[in-house]
């Protein structure tokens, strides 16, 4: 287990914010990958994140279990595949900081992405798109899911068009990054991250996180979640910019 004392110091928050994220203020986990990768690597920390994801997911499946779309599943979680296996081959085939860098980038993107969207910006796809363009999506947001934990936004811009009811765009959402969780395991078996040190951090961390999403389901409902969000947002900002500085910059 991880003992670093920095390292906890942004793990708490970290997997508090993941658990909010789970419990209903979407979106605001992606910070929590860029924070871990402040005090270890970023590669260590999806590593150490993903079982508690997993865990959470089962959650969000089994409340959600019986509304999901057949066909969107059916088409983005096999190019997510593939969008996986390209985040695993940069992170087993470049530096580490090249890694730091593209987890810094991803951050900044995500976070503007989503200021832009809270102002009522936002690029989808066209709803009669063709699915050549869904599998892209679903390519891009395995990746970015690999690297970073961060795989909404391109999901997003394939399925908000569709319309579908919110049982259905939460349980297909909940089930089709529960998949993706699962898919990533194998790479980060290949990466050699599920270590015995790194799982018994997960499993030190996990009850903060399963907590933390039941705090998440308590809050949606009594608080204005505008100022938060923004906040987080900003903060994620500031974090991906270090990481490039990190990557980057000199020395």
């Amino acid at each position: 287990m991880l003992t670093d004392p920095l390292f906890y110091a942004l793990a708490v928050p970290a997997v508090i914010l993941l658990g909010l994220a789970k419990g209903g203020f979407a979106g605001v986990g992606a910070i929590s990958l860029p924070l871990l990768a402040l005090a270890i690597s970023p590669v260590q920390a999806a590593a150490i994140l993903l079982p508690v994801l997993i865990l959470q997911d089962v959650v969000g499946v089994w409340a959600f279990r019986r509304s999901w779309d057949r066909d969107i599943l059916m088409l983005m979680i096999p190019s997510a595949a593939v969008g996986i296996v390209l985040g695993y081959l940069l992170a087993a085939e470049v530096s580490a900081t090249a890694v730091l860098a593209v987890l810094g980038g991803i951050s900044i993107v995500f976070a503007l992405h989503r200021l832009w969207l809270a102002r009522g910006g936002g690029v989808q796809a066209p709803k009669d798109a063709p699915l050549a363009l869904g599998a892209l999506l679903g390519a891009a947001s395995g990746f970015t899911s690999q690297i970073a934990h961060a795989g909404q936004p391109p999901f997003q811009m394939w399925v908000l068009p569709k319309n579908l009811s919110p049982p259905v765009l939460v349980g297909t959402t909940a089930i089709f990054f529960a998949v993706i969780n699962w898919i990533k395991v194998p790479a980060y078996l290949a990466l050699g991250q599920f270590t015995a040190q790194n799982l018994m951090t997960a499993a030190v961390l996990a009850p903060l996180a399963v907590a933390s999403t039941f705090a998440g389901v308590w809050l949606v409902r009594r608080i204005k979640a505008e100022q938060f969000y923004t906040a987080i947002y900003i903060l994620m900002i500031l974090v991906g910019a270090q990481l490039l500085w990190k990557a980057l910059g000199p020395g």
